[in-house]
């Protein structure tokens, strides 16, 4: 029997179809798509000896030592867990590296235990990302950024959230974008970050957002890259400025770097060990701009951050953080904003409040 394979890889992403990877472990944290579920037919190291007796002894002597590795035990584990996803997951499709011999297997097994044509991506895995890749250029070349920007603290975010014609860049790239805008877990790996964006903007341009708005980054997120040409393309285009009371921006900041960042690291690590893995995040921080910040300053403001998080310790109380977040906004990344927008200011549209702001992307 043939079974099916599928080839309309727009499709698969605008539908958001569930994906089966079959591919090893270290496969999938290289790269993977949005929503994909790793249950791999072979281990890293099964995978690792395969590609040895290959290297060594050809195709023939690597796909007997295949079959050897997965006949028995590990078969009958690996089709359950197939067959719990098949059944949950009925409308999905499968892929291995190449859409080979591992999606091919991953097919009969299922067939033959569920009587299920459950089809296989045509290329595999290969194939999606080079798709990916091509729409990523194709998609940057045809929408009209609009860039929306604003000091530190002022809630780009949450505008951008309030949009549906926006990408939330850092949310993609799993950072906020600062010295302190890491998340207690990692972010994703580049591969996964273009991944996640080229669908994003599949689903813009066939949805007919024709401008779409964007938070002003720099050339990276954390440690991830934005596409050069969509970074040569924001650079260029129309910018909205927000603009946020300082007071304000203290409190989104407490909130966001103090309050939110502290309960992920709870969540994570437990009420203690979450607190302190925080506080020396936070210290880790500052440590990263010091140099920026001169000697003096930076002592100033460790101190200031120790303080604080001591009180915050004992008293349970965040507001002793205000003092050193004021003093970094309107010392360190004020300035820095200031000049950066000046060398911008031609192309500035707009300029308001949160929600004069908002209305004014909505009528856009």
């Amino acid at each position: 029997m043939e079974l099916p394979e599928i080839g309309n890889f727009r499709e698969i992403f605008l539908k958001d179809i569930p994906l089966l990877d079959v591919r090893a472990p270290i496969e999938f944290k290289a790269g993977a798509f949005p929503g994909a579920s790793n249950i791999p037919l072979l281990n890293d190291e099964e995978r690792h000896l395969i590609g040895l007796r290959y290297k060594e002894q050809g195709q023939s002597a690597a796909i007997a030592l295949g079959k050897k590795l997965i006949d028995g035990q590990p078969k009958d584990t690996c089709t359950a867990r197939w067959q719990a996803f098949v059944q949950q997951y009925p409308e999905g499709a499968l892929y291995c590296f190449r859409g080979g011999m591992r999606s091919r297997i991953a097919q009969e097994w299922i067939h033959g235990a569920t009587g299920i044509a459950y089809p296989r991506i045509e290329g595999g895995y290969k194939a999606l990302r080079n798709f990916l890749l091509e729409e990523l250029n194709i998609s940057i070349a045809r929408v009209q950024p609009v860039v929306l920007g604003g000091r530190t603290g002022t809630g780009k975010t949450v505008v951008i959230q309030q949009l549906q014609n926006s990408i939330d860049l850092e949310g993609l790239a799993w950072h906020r974008g600062s010295a302190f805008g890491g998340h207690v877990t990692p972010q994703p790996s580049q591969i996964d970050f273009e991944n996640r964006l080229s669908v994003e903007l599949i689903r813009h341009r066939a949805a007919q957002h024709s401008k779409l708005v964007l938070e002003d980054e720099s050339k990276a997120v954390g440690s991830r890259h934005l596409p050069p040409l969509l970074y040569e393309r924001m650079s260029l285009s129309p910018l909205v400025i927000l603009d946020t009371p300082l007071q304000e921006r203290i409190d989104n900041s407490v909130q966001e770097y103090v309050t939110n960042a502290i309960a992920e690291y709870q969540a994570m690590y437990g009420e203690e060990e979450g607190f302190q893995k925080w506080a020396d995040y936070a210290q880790n921080g500052l440590q990263r701009i010091s140099k920026r910040l001169g000697g003096m300053r930076y002592k100033e403001l460790a101190s200031k951050l120790q303080y604080a998080i001591d009180h915050l310790k004992q008293t349970g109380c965040p507001e002793a953080h205000e003092e050193w977040v004021s003093q970094l906004l309107t010392e360190y990344y004020d300035p820095m904003y200031d000049y950066q927008t000046s060398q911008k200011k031609d192309r500035i549209i707009f300029s308001g409040s949160m929600a004069d702001a908002l209305n004014y992307l909505k009528d856009l």
